[in-house]
């Protein structure tokens, strides 16, 4: 006989939550795994498990009314005969014109403009809107080579080799044939409807030997006046950014788990690679021991969503900071003004992350004409400017607050952590403490 006790509820199983269970009956339903874009939701440590130490007796702060504090940043002063000069340390990440709508595109440029900062083309190719209304951008060189050519090459101002990304490091990028309009058919030489895979890897190069040539190529191509980037995903960054420095790469990118993605495998984002507060220590690390930090200069992107963000990951020695998602909610997107539309979709504001479907009611991560005309180009990029501008202030604000006149002049000395996580894994004291894990002693 068994006896319920009327004074305890019934206690479901944290390893076997709701959603869990939920994935489990669809996946028996379906036999196929759930695909979709954006970024990991589960949480992990982050920039938000570390403070500042502001500045009191022993550091002396500066009047922000009087007193500078620069937010400028040079990008490729190691080979490029045309460096990149930035008035901000942040920049705009690779999001294609495929995955984003062709307003998309061109509000990411026209916002970057206005804050004097640098925009990604992404897989896919470079369209004639996005270079005319980018003043800096960057060209995605990834192993898809979807779009690429010497001319578009040569008309961008920084060309990024990707390897690994850091919602998926390891794996190949999705656009399914919903989203494969005849335009985007015909830029990326696939046939229109028919759902497209990138590679995992370039097809021309089995390790760090061949990247060597390859950025060889590049700069041949471009008569050595581009910086070039190497991307690569948060997964050994140590090994990786010191290979892409015996490379030849002028900048290494270095993108966390928190990163978004048009459409990858849901298991990918929640399980493959690390959170980016774990990867720029061994990153800055790996610069230091070649003698090479900031000479070769350093962007860190994933999860970044505030000026606070990016201050703390310039502490920690990042040069500058890379910013997707953010930049679309700027834009519009996840906008509660969409919410009746969101709930037909069975979602919400805020938690859409079908953008593989193409069907976004804020038209920005689309192909179909009727949902991309919602986004205005123009009153989207001044959003987004906006934005930049708000962050870089925060960033400012901070750096002066800790007695520094340049956002590079932030350190790991500025910083304590909040949680054991945290400390070891940015390598910074836990708060009332001298001591990290791993540091040994007290």
């Amino acid at each position: 006989m068994s006896y319920h006790n009327p004074y305890t509820p019934p206690r479901k199983s944290a390893t076997f939550d709701d959603y869990t269970l939920a994935e489990i009956r669809r996946a028996a339903a379906t036999g196929i795994y759930d695909i979709r874009g954006a970024g990991t939701k589960r949480k992990v440590p982050h920039f938000d498990d570390l403070l500042f130490l502001g500045a009191s007796i022993s550091r002396y702060p500066l009047e922000g009314y009087r007193e500078k504090c620069d937010t400028s940043v040079v990008l490729g002063t190691r080979f490029a005969k045309k460096p990149i000069h930035l008035k901000t340390p942040i920049t705009i990440a690779g999001m294609s014109f495929g995955a984003l709508s062709g307003n998309a595109k061109e509000a990411l440029g026209r916002g970057a403009t206005i804050a004097g900062t640098s925009t990604t083309t992404g897989d896919g190719g470079m369209t004639d809107e996005e270079r005319g209304h980018s003043q800096i951008l960057v060209y995605q060189y990834l192993p898809s080579r979807y779009g690429m050519n010497p001319k578009d090459l040569r008309r961008a101002d920084a060309i990024e080799v990707v390897v690994g990304q850091g919602a998926k490091p390891g794996g190949g990028g999705m656009l399914l044939g919903q989203k494969i309009s005849d335009r985007v058919a015909h830029m990326r030489n696939l046939p229109k409807g028919i759902d497209q895979r990138s590679a995992c890897r370039h097809p021309d190069w089995t390790g760090p030997d061949d990247l060597e040539i390859k950025i060889m190529e590049l700069r041949e191509i471009t008569d050595w006046e581009k910086p070039i980037y190497v991307k690569v995903g948060g997964a050994r960054p140590y090994y990786d950014t010191a290979l892409a420095v015996k490379a030849g790469a002028d900048v290494v990118v270095l993108d966390g788990m928190q990163g978004g993605t048009a459409a990858t495998q849901d298991v990918f984002i929640e399980h493959v690679g690390m959170p980016i507060l774990a990867c720029i220590r061994p990153a800055v690390q790996a610069l230091q021991d070649l003698a090479m930090h900031r000479k070769v200069q350093l962007i860190v992107s994933g999860g970044i969503r505030s000026g606070a963000d990016v201050a703390k990951a310039l502490a920690l020695g990042a040069d500058a900071v890379a910013i997707g998602t953010a930049a679309l909610v700027a834009l519009g997107d996840n906008d509660p003004r969409w919410e009746d539309e969101y709930r037909k979709l069975g979602t919400t504001a805020g938690a859409y992350d079908d953008w593989h479907e193409g069907r976004d009611p804020a038209g920005i991560t689309t192909q179909d004409p009727e949902l991309a005309a919602r986004l205005d180009p123009i009153a989207a990029g001044r959003r987004l400017a906006n934005y930049l501008k708000v962050m870089t202030l925060e960033a400012q604000t901070i750096a002066r607050a800790c007695g520094k006149n340049h956002l590079h002049n932030l350190e790991p000395e500025d910083l304590c952590a909040l949680t054991m996580e945290a400390a070891a894994m940015a390598q910074i004291p836990l708060a009332g403490t001298s001591w990290y894990p791993g540091k040994g002693g007290f």
